[in-house]
């Protein structure tokens, strides 16, 4: 890992793959000093309404508080001052461990759920790293060759198929080069260790003989609701992977249907860079929109929609306007009486294809988990069943969409033809809530945090697939390099 970082000229895979950790530590601690925080010299409006209040219950002039369904309204108004206070004036100089506003604000362990992965933790238990990874490759192929039927699926009822066997062995002594997993004696691999370990062995494992590669847009090639701009640098490695003979999409929720130029907001700085490549590799580039409604692909340097003809499957076809109708009014009624039951102000957003609510008061991620899995759960017994759909959390929002992306990615990968072994997707929310997580059924996959360990694990790729041609196709040197 560390010489394959070097000729690579990588960051630091502990700079990219825990950056989160150590930058949330540098502003918390070391920042401020070993003291914590210090302590505001002006008291909080509610700190203040607190302490009179306290005064006034004291010499027994204290009013009954006003309340709504049992909640004491001035406790309703601090833990709404609490969750939107970014500073620490609510606390003083108390360990903000506990009681800090932001890790209400936290999205916690909840973007950490896989039952293989936790069945990896629990293995730790009892076995070493080296056992763990010597017993689960092993358990894999037999799962590769066999799904239905392998011991793996016994111990993992839920787990899918691998397409391609994994050789973990090899990636967790790769990845123990650097993070030195096999030299800690009491704590064992987190998720996202373990998570890292398994994208190495599939990164390796697809680069063989990978012909598509698809992309999640939003906290995967870039930040939640930014756009890819000229000076991304994932724009440089997608090109690479067109040069190189691999088909690349983005596969994301947002659809505008009959609005291309939206589409090009979003990924105008790789459009840009597009002009300048061969129609051999631009014609390697497509977007699919709305989870698996719309298909574009580059037309004189525009995005232009694919006609549904051309792509969509006959199932595809055969969804009738009146279910699609009656599934968006169930999900919409689900999703404003999910929001009133947990107390959460919403704005509704509409599509031809989607419907979603947004918060428009600051919320946690809890919140929207329970909102996403409750409608999920009324939609399965709801009036349509048989219509495919896509309820899930956007970290900032919860959206129901016609369709799902395992729909999508199956069309689009009969449309460039290539099969399951030969695709790879890139995304970060392949928890029972997220929209990635049913491309597990007809691709690989690679589950990533963010857009810096998008980057990290493409250039491993990049690397792995120059070495497997010699070459980049017909395209000349990688683009990154030029």
């Amino acid at each position: 890992m560390a010489g394959l970082e070097r000729s690579l000229g990588l960051r630091c895979p502990a700079a990219v793959l825990h950056s989160n950790h150590s930058r949330t530590c540098s502003q918390r601690w070391f920042r401020k000093g070993p003291q914590g925080p210090p302590r505001s010299r002006f008291p909080s409006r509610l700190a203040v309404q607190s302490l009179e209040r306290e005064q006034a219950e004291l010499q027994g002039d204290a009013q009954p508080s006003t309340s709504q369904e049992g909640v004491d309204s001035s406790t309703s108004e601090y833990w709404q001052e609490l969750i939107s206070t970014p500073d620490s004036e609510l606390f003083g100089s108390r360990a903000r461990s506990a009681s800090d506003a932001a890790v209400l604000r936290r999205k916690g362990h909840l973007k950490e759920q896989d039952k293989f992965i936790n069945f990896l933790q629990e293995m730790h238990r009892t076995h070493t790293c080296l056992e763990v990874m010597q017993k689960v490759e092993q358990w894999a192929l037999e799962h590769h060759r066999s799904p239905r039927s392998s011991r793996l699926k016994r111990m993992v009822p839920s787990l899918g198929s691998f397409f391609t066997p994994l050789r973990l062995v090899d990636a967790f002594m790769e990845y123990d080069e650097f993070f030195a997993l096999s030299r800690r004696h009491f704590i064992p691999p987190n998720f996202a260790e373990l998570r890292h370990i398994l994208n190495i062995a599939q990164i390796h494992a697809s680069a063989t003989s990978l012909r598509l590669v698809t992309f999640d847009a939003d906290g995967t090639l870039y930040a939640d609701g930014a756009h890819m701009q000229h000076d991304n640098e994932m724009i440089g490695h997608v090109i690479d992977l067109m040069r190189a003979g691999v088909h690349v999409a983005i596969v994301t929720a947002a659809g505008y249907p009959n609005e291309p130029e939206r589409f090009e907001e979003r990924f105008d700085g790789l459009l840009a860079a597009l002009r300048y490549q061969p129609k051999a590799v631009v014609n390697r580039f497509h977007v699919m929109g709305g989870e698996c409604n719309y298909l574009l692909r580059v037309d004189r340097g525009r995005l232009a929609f694919v006609p549904d003809s051309e792509w969509k499957s006959e199932f595809m076809a055969s969804w009738r306007e009146d279910d699609i109708h009656e599934l968006l009014e169930t999900a919409e009624r689900l999703l404003l009486e999910g929001a009133e039951r947990l107390r959460l102000p919403v704005s509704v957003v509409r599509k031809e294809r989607a419907v979603g609510v947004v918060p428009s008061a600051p919320t946690i991620y809890e919140v929207l988990e329970e909102l996403a899995l409750t409608v999920h759960a009324g939609l399965l017994a709801g009036p349509t069943p048989n219509l495919p759909f896509c309820a899930f959390n956007g970290g900032n929002d919860v959206f129901v969409d016609v369709g799902n992306k395992s729909i999508g990615l199956e069309a689009l990968m009969r449309y460039v033809g290539v099969g399951p072994a030969q695709a790879l997707h890139a995304g970060d929310r392949f928890t029972d809530s997220g929209n990635d997580v049913a491309t597990r059924d007809c691709c690989s996959i690679i589950w990533v945090a963010n857009p810096e360990e998008t980057d990290f694990f493409i250039k491993i790729l990049l690397a792995d697939i120059e070495k497997r041609e010699g070459r980049w196709g017909n395209g000349g040197p990688p683009a990154s390099a030029q």
